[in-house]
């Protein structure tokens, strides 16, 4: 028998394959319909700091969800690695230049307002119908989470993926933070 992180290894390489093998087009298609089940439903006050993503490899896209988000009052941030324990949140402002900031992504420069997000969209590998999720193996998500709780925060987790990266259950180890939410082409679902 495995131990869990083991088995989520081998799920995380299964449903990153076939994440990869969507075509671009299947991508675009999924990524607006994401914006049409949350872009206007997508609950949260306005000024209400909210961590997105711009996509690395075959994730889905949701700038245009942020934009919307944006356009109802949500001030918005990306995740920045910092190191290989640490990631932050910068603030996202129209027309501020982007620079490439760690493990292939791209994001705010230093100059940016580091924010403390109540509601964070969430890439990932792989989700279960409870709510629990297999990132990418880094644990940044995990960490990120932890310290702004210490801060006495509780962010809202929404998970962000396609329908063929749900699995019937994920092996869950006590320090994994289970979503509120996921999001997919199919719709919003909360747990």
């Amino acid at each position: 028998m495995t131990n869990p992180r083991e088995e989520k290894a081998v799920i995380r390489n299964e449903r990153l394959a076939l994440r990869d093998a969507l075509s671009p087009e299947q991508r675009i298609e999924a990524s607006l319909a994401m914006l049409e089940h949350a872009g206007d439903q997508l609950a949260f006050e306005p000024g209400q700091v909210i961590s997105g993503f711009w996509p690395i490899r075959s994730e889905a896209d949701i700038r245009p969800l942020m934009a919307r988000l944006k356009a109802r009052g949500a001030r918005l941030c990306l995740p920045v690695v910092m190191d290989r324990e640490t990631i932050i949140f910068r603030e996202l402002v129209t027309g501020a230049p982007a620079v490439k900031t760690g493990f292939g992504t791209t994001g705010p420069g230093p100059e940016a307002a580091v924010l403390n997000p109540e509601i964070l969209l969430v890439p990932l590998s792989a989700f279960d119908a409870q709510g629990n999720r297999i990132g990418y193996g880094a644990g940044h998500y995990d960490r990120a989470i932890t310290r702004l709780r210490e801060k006495g925060l509780v962010p809202r987790l929404i998970g962000i993926a396609f329908d063929c990266q749900e699995v019937a259950s994920v092996p869950a180890e006590p320090h994994d933070v289970a979503l509120e939410a996921v999001l997919t082409e199919s719709g919003l679902r909360v747990f």
